[in-house]
Parts: C-alpha cells; structure tokens; sequence
C-alpha cells in the first residue's frame, strides 16, 4: 500500500534518518528554490525546515550518528558538497573547499568517511575524504565515476562509470587511509533521464547483492519491420 509523505507540491531526494524515523527530502518554494526539510516517515505532522536560505540544494545523505546532513549546493556545474549540522546553529559548510565541482556524497556505514564525486581530473571520479577531517583524499574510480554508495560493512563501494555500468570498488579503510584494491564492473544499468544524482538513480541493499535501479522504461520503442517478397524489391531497382 502507498501512503503519501509530503504535500508541498514538486519534492524530491529523499534521505532516511538512521533509525527511520525521519526523511529529510528537498521541496521546491514557491520562488523556484529547492529548500530542505524533514518530516516524521509515518506522515505525522508537519515539514520541519532544515536549510531554506537561498542556495538551490538538497540532501543526499545522513550521517549514521544523526547528527549531521550531507548537501549538493548549487545544481550548476558549480555544484559543492556541503555539511548541514543537526543541531547547534544547524549553518551549513563546505565539506572541503575546491574549485572543482563535488557532489551525491555519502558517509560510510561507520562514520568516519565520505565517498564523492569531484570533476578535479576533468571528469567525474569517485574519491574518499575522512569526516570530519582534516585529511587527505583518495581516487577510488579510474575511468570516470558518480553516485557512490557503501556496502554496510564499509567494505565495498559501488558507483556508475562513464557508460552507465554500476562498478563494484573493494576497498579497506584503516589508520586514516583508503586502500583501493580492486574495481571491476557488475552490470549496465539503464538509467532514467529523469533520474539525477539528487532524484536518486540506484541504490544498494544492506549486503550488497541486491540493487533497485530507477531505470528507463521505453514506452515507445522502435517499431519492427518485416519486409516481405524483398527479393522482389530489388529487381525494381
């Protein structure tokens, strides 16, 4: 059974809290900015605002803690990834300073990392920063990455390559560092154009050996033609 959430009008990017008790989610305003809020997951009471100052924005990961949002800011090629704190003054700051767009960041199951994506080589590529930091960052795709998401255990990251193949990353993080040791694809997937890094294109289940895909359904495919006496066509020309 379906029950609806929201009635705002245009919502998206929905984010469970970590008990699942809340889904924070971007709601467009009236003046056309995309603003976050949160409401209780079981529909009761009101939309609760968490960032509505003027940057476009929406959430695209809770902290397992509960104590902190992650943010794209800025839907433009200028995007930035940035962290809303829960409670205190609840500003919002940029997860790291670059000139290099960054965005659809998530934090490992136990905290202490994030996984992005940032166009620094050129192209997207899916790097991993300690959180909170300060620290270094390490490359985890090669050949264009974006839409990271961690396997429970912290263990495997998955993300989308260049042509749409959801690629699988071993990866161990100890001591303050990441070790890449192994990439190699799973599936190509066929992803909605509709669906963006914001509105939620795939994701992973807890033991990663399951995936739901907002894939893309073509409602008009290209009709076949069968061509009969074709031998026959030919001689007319």
């Amino acid at each position: 059974m379906k029950t609806r959430l929201t009635f705002t009008g245009s919502d998206a990017a929905p984010v469970w809290s970590p008990d699942g008790t809340r889904i924070a989610f971007a709601a467009l305003s009236a003046g056309e900015r995309s603003e976050v809020f949160d409401k209780k997951s079981n529909g009761e009471g009101q939309n609760e605002p968490l960032d509505v100052t003027a940057d476009n924005k929406a959430p695209t990961d809770w902290s397992p803690d509960g104590h902190f949002l992650l943010l794209d800011y800025d839907f433009s090629a200028l995007s930035q990834l940035y962290v809303l704190p829960l409670t205190g003054d609840r500003k919002p700051y940029p997860f790291s300073k670059s000139q290099f767009p960054q965005r659809s960041g998530h934090f490992s199951p136990d905290g202490r990392w994030v996984a992005y994506s940032s166009r620094e080589s050129g192209r997207d590529e899916v790097y991993v920063a300690p959180f909170p930091g300060p620290g270094g960052k390490w490359q985890v795709s090669s050949a264009g990455g974006r839409m990271p998401r961690w396997r429970r255990d912290g263990r495997e990251l998955f993300f989308i390559s260049e042509d749409d193949t959801l690629m699988a990353a071993e990866v161990e993080t100890k001591q303050g560092k990441v070790d890449v040791k192994s990439v190699h694809p799973l599936f190509h997937i066929n992803v909605a154009p509709q669906a963006t890094e914001r509105a939620g294109s795939y994701d992973v289940a807890a033991d990663g050996t399951r995936f739901v895909v907002n894939a893309n359904s073509d409602e008009n495919p290209a009709p076949i033609t069968l061509v009969l006496n074709w031998p026959a066509d030919l001689k007319k020309r």
